[in-house]
Formats: C-alpha cells, sequence, structure tokens
C-alpha cells in the first residue's frame, strides 16, 4: 500500500520503519523541510516529502503529532487520498507536559473527535498507547500467545478493516473498540493506556475506563 504519514516523532518514525520493512510505499513528513528526514529515508527508503505531499494518492493516512499542532494543519492536508482510504491519528493531549489546555478536551469531547472536526474527515484511533519501543520490537506473528493487542476506534466499515488488517500485519492483536466517540476509554490515564494486554486485557481495561479525566492528564 501507499501510506502517507505526517509527523516523524517516535511513533511516526517507528512507524515509518515497521511499514517500509513490511514492503509498503511510505511517503513520511514533518512540519519542516523534507530535507530534515534526510537520514530517516536513507535508513528505511521512504521518501521524505512537504506535509501537504504526504496525503496524495494514498491508501492509508498517518497523521501523528502534537496534539496542539493539529489546528496548525493546512485546511484540506487529508483530502487528497484515495477515496475510502482511512486516516489513522495517534495523538495524545498532555496539557501539563506539552499542549497547554485546550478548552474543548477539558470540558469532554473526546481527543479523536476533536481531530476529526479540526481534518474534516472521519478519523482512527489507534498506536497512541502503546510505547514506541515495543511498537518497534515487540511485533509477533498471528497467533503467538500473550500477543500485545492495540484498540482501534473509529466508524465501522472497509476502512476500520483496514485499520485492523494493518495492526495485526505490524504484530499485534487488534480490537475493535468501538465508534470514535468511544475513543476516550484508549486516552492517556485510561486502564489500557500505556500497557501491554493481550486481547482479552485491553477488551477489560476498555470497559474499565472512566470518562472523568484524570487529574496528571488535566490542564493544571
Amino acid at each position: 500500500m501507499r501510506i502517507g504519514i505526517i509527523g516523524a516523532g517516535k511513533i511516526g518514525g517507528t512507524l515509518t520503519r515497521r511499514l517500509t520493512a513490511l514492503g509498503h510505499e511510505v511517503r513520511v513528513a514533518n512540519s519542516r523541510d523534507p530535507r530534515t528526514l534526510a537520514d530517516l529515508a536513507a535508513e528505511t527508503g521512504a521518501t521524505a516529502v512537504w506535509a501537504s505531499e504526504a496525503a496524495a494518492d494514498a491508501d492509508v493516512v498517518i497523521v501523528s503529532i502534537p496534539q496542539k499542532a493539529t489546528p496548525d494543519l493546512a485546511p484540506g492536508i487529508v483530502a487528497t487520498a484515495r477515496p475510502g482510504a482511512p486516516v489513522i491519528e495517534t495523538n495524545n493531549y498532555y496539557p501539563q507536559q506539552r499542549d497547554g489546555r485546550i478548552d474543548a478536551l477539558e470540558a469532554g469531547t473526546p481527543e479523536s473527535v476533536w481531530v476529526s472536526e479540526h481534518l474534516g474527515v472521519p478519523v482512527f484511533k489507534a498506536f497512541n498507547g502503546i510505547n514506541w519501543t515495543h511498537l518497534l520490537e515487540r511485533g509477533k506473528p498471528a497467533g503467538t500467545p500473550d500477543r500485545i493487542a492495540l484498540p482501534v476506534a473509529g466508524p465501522d466499515g472497509p476502512a476500520k478493516d483496514t485499520v485492523l488488517a494493518l495492526v495485526d500485519e505490524l504484530g499485534f492483536d487488534p480490537v475493535d473498540a468501538g465508534p470514535l466517540e468511544e475513543s476516550w476509554r484508549q486516552q492517556p490515564g485510561s486502564p489500557v493506556y500505556g500497557k501491554d494486554y493481550a486481547a482479552d486485557g485491553v477488551r477489560t481495561a476498555l470497559a474499565e475506563a472512566s470518562r472523568e479525566r484524570p487529574e496528571a492528564f488535566s490542564a493544571a
């Protein structure tokens, strides 16, 4: 598949490495000149592009940037993807540590719903709760006992099937976490966040999540 990745930090860079190793054609961008990604491109074979070019004709688009940077993305930045291509967002809201206060999120809007509103397209929340080193190193073949499972929230349909299959291809058991409106169940501070649970553990943790945002992940 052709995959466009906007954001080349720990998760975006790791997905660039993993997906190119699996044989996918990856275009990767950050907020700067593509030449700043020359080392990553040379290492992986990915093509470094401007952010406005990353989604062009892509089968999958991944947005992996600081939450506070979401409103700064150019309007329509993912609109050049192929029709029906899923847009995955891996962002997390860290008000005290990085992002500052975002009123809509403090008022209870799920983080990924807020991102979807800014991008103007449906999105899928995935890859936001796994340590990047585990994403890089701990993928295992399907059927392996205690294989790490990752939740995926978003609208049902072929696009979600594509995301679930991509999670599996990367070496993790995909768990359908329901619609995007339920994606708060995997936000920072939730029982599933940062854990390496197998599929049953992920389902239990999602069910046990509370709508209340933990103090450590709320604006001071």
